[in-house]
């Protein structure tokens, strides 16, 4: 599970931080470009990720 969990973490910040450089104009081609709609999502997406990310692998209490 913890593996799976790591895996979802990942892609969503590595997609999120496309779609945020999309939107922030910095990666151009795509509808997305220039979108700040894009830009806010990924932002979203990002911190979803990292979460994701630390409740994975955080330790167990005791």
């Amino acid at each position: 599970m913890k593996t799976i969990l790591n895996v979802v973490g990942v892609l969503l910040v590595l997609t999120g931080g496309v779609w945020f450089l999309q939107g922030i104009n910095v990666l151009p081609g795509s509808f997305m470009t220039g979108n700040p709609q894009w830009a806010i999502n990924g932002g979203i997406a990002i911190v979803i990720g990292a979460g994701l990310l630390y409740w994975a692998n955080r330790r167990g209490r005791g």
